[in-house]
């Protein structure tokens, strides 16, 4: 295994290169961002510690999708691809977990397609605050903090809309109380409140 400290900002690997390595994070965070033929982007999903990423197309055809991306100081691992599959022939628990972790995320692909497909912008916003806390979140005095740093533009990419829409969405949800910002992290106030905007249609 090799450990490497990447700062915020730092690319870890580059869309379209080509795959040697499985990788995964110990401490920080990183976003996996895929930039389309028109140049625009979005963020597929954040890796927090302990999650792998980077490692379907050593089984696929060795082409990176997708730039990764540190959000912030980060310790990232990472094992070469012989290395990895040594791993597996001695101990195939690690293939049954890895089989686990691609099945949720295909079927997370998946829900969001369907709903960029069929809702509206602010039930899509809604939903990915709500699946960011579910993946990053903590009880704090203010209420469930998302402990990732995000900016407007994260979630606008991350839900697939534009960042004047994730604004004025996110600006007019502060306001009603259903969120509060702090330092860059977001707070949900409101849980409830937030699940009736995504179920809202």
């Amino acid at each position: 295994m090799r450990v490497q400290r990447v700062a915020k900002g730092d690319v870890i690997f580059a869309q379209g290169g080509p795959a040697a390595r499985a990788w995964a994070i110990s401490t920080g965070c990183a976003r996996i961002v895929q930039t389309g033929s028109n140049g625009r982007q979005a963020i597929l999903r954040f890796i927090g510690p302990g999650q792998m990423f980077g490692t379907v197309p050593l089984f696929t055809d060795h082409r990176l999708p997708a730039d990764a991306i540190a959000a912030q100081a980060s310790s990232v691992l990472s094992w070469s691809e012989a290395d990895l599959l040594r791993l597996i022939d001695r101990h195939p628990r690690i293939a049954v977990n890895l089989i686990a972790v691609l099945g949720t995320r295909l079927g997370h692909l998946q829900e969001r397609v369907r709903e960029l497909t069929t809702l509206r912008a602010e039930q899509r916003l809604a939903l990915a605050v709500l699946r960011l806390a579910a993946q990053a979140g903590r009880e704090t005095a203010g209420g469930h903090t998302i402990g990732l740093p995000l900016r407007r533009r994260d979630v606008a990419e991350f839900s697939g809309t534009t960042l004047y829409t994730a604004s004025r969405a996110l600006a007019a949800w502060q306001k009603a109380g259903l969120l509060a910002t702090c330092r860059g992290q977001l707070t949900i106030c409101d849980a409830s409140g937030l699940r009736r905007i995504a179920g809202d249609g």
